[in-house]
């Protein structure tokens, strides 16, 4: 039975159709954001790893264990491909990862002591280069292994014993009878240019996010800010960075002009980028004492 009269088709219909395509027009891209973001990676988010707090005289860490701080970039091996602490995918060659195991670890890839910068140079490319057989991966946990944290690494130590890797070890862990000890040994690892010590419960369970079980040991503090201006060089320094103008998260702002190398006074951080420094605590203003920079955040 027709409805509409000739009339109504020529009015009704070709208004119909107009209507239809507007609606699948403004649809199409909306359903290609979705089909987008469905596409994403899984692991394209922060992982919730165990993190260090950090030692202070008067706690009590005899019968603990110490090994030395690697100053690299976090991996995370999660049994098929490599991680950055933020979950974003890295890329090693085939040769770098061949014997590592089926089963998750994290650790610091690592060039050796004085080579953060190269490090990062390498890690961060896209694509996997050679460059990656300069690297180690040291490896200090085996995140979801069960027990402590001695009974944890022991996975790791027969994984690699059965598997020998050029490019992977388990990082040593000696040790602590007292505080003294332990500062006999962060003076011996800073003398040899190392970063300072990581001190672990030996039977620690793993536990995502900050733990008390876990603390890192250097002779003074750090923190990161963001630069947000230059300041012009004098004397040595004239026409290149003098100091870098930065802000802390609690907007208090200072100048950082010491440990700054000529290579980055002729290239400094950029403004908006964040860097690490040094520091002995504050002053009653809120500025750290005596500043120093040590290095540029990755960018993740």
């Amino acid at each position: 039975m027709k409805v509409l009269s000739p009339m109504c088709d020529k009015i009704f219909l070709p208004s119909l159709k107009r209507h239809l395509t507007e609606t699948a027009r403004m649809t199409k891209p909306v359903f290609c954001l979705w089909l987008a973001l469905l596409c994403l990676p899984l692991n394209a988010h922060a992982l919730e790893i165990m993190l260090a707090q950090v030692y202070t005289d008067g706690i009590e860490v005899g019968g603990w264990l110490m090994s030395e701080k690697l100053d690299g970039v976090r991996g995370y091996w999660d049994g098929r491909q490599m991680l950055s602490k933020n979950g974003n995918r890295l890329y090693p060659p085939v040769a770098f990862t061949r014997t590592l195991p089926p089963f998750p670890l994290e650790g610091e890839l690592w060039g050796g002591r004085g080579t953060f910068e190269k490090t990062v140079s390498i890690v961060k490319k896209r694509q996997p280069h050679d460059g990656w057989l300069e690297l180690q991966f040291g490896i200090f946990d085996v995140p979801q292994a069960a027990g402590g944290f001695l009974q944890r690494l022991e996975k790791a130590k027969n994984w690699f014993s059965d598997h020998p890797s050029r490019f992977a070890f388990v990082i040593e862990q000696k040790s602590i009878r007292n505080a003294e000890e332990l500062n006999v040994e962060l003076k011996r690892v800073e003398a040899l240019g190392g970063e300072g010590l990581m001190v672990r419960a030996p039977d620690a369970l793993y536990a995502k996010g900050r733990s008390r079980e876990i603390l890192k040991v250097k002779s003074y503090l750090d923190t990161e800010a963001v630069v947000i201006g230059h300041s012009q060089g004098k004397g040595r320094n004239q026409g290149r960075l003098g100091s870098l103008l930065v802000e802390l998260p609690d907007s208090i702002r200072f100048k950082i002009g010491t440990g700054l190398s000529d290579a980055l006074r002729d290239n400094p951080p950029p403004v908006g980028s964040t860097i690490t420094f040094k520091y002995y605590g504050f002053y009653a203003s809120g500025i750290p004492k005596f500043p120093s920079f040590l290095r540029i955040r990755p960018a993740d």
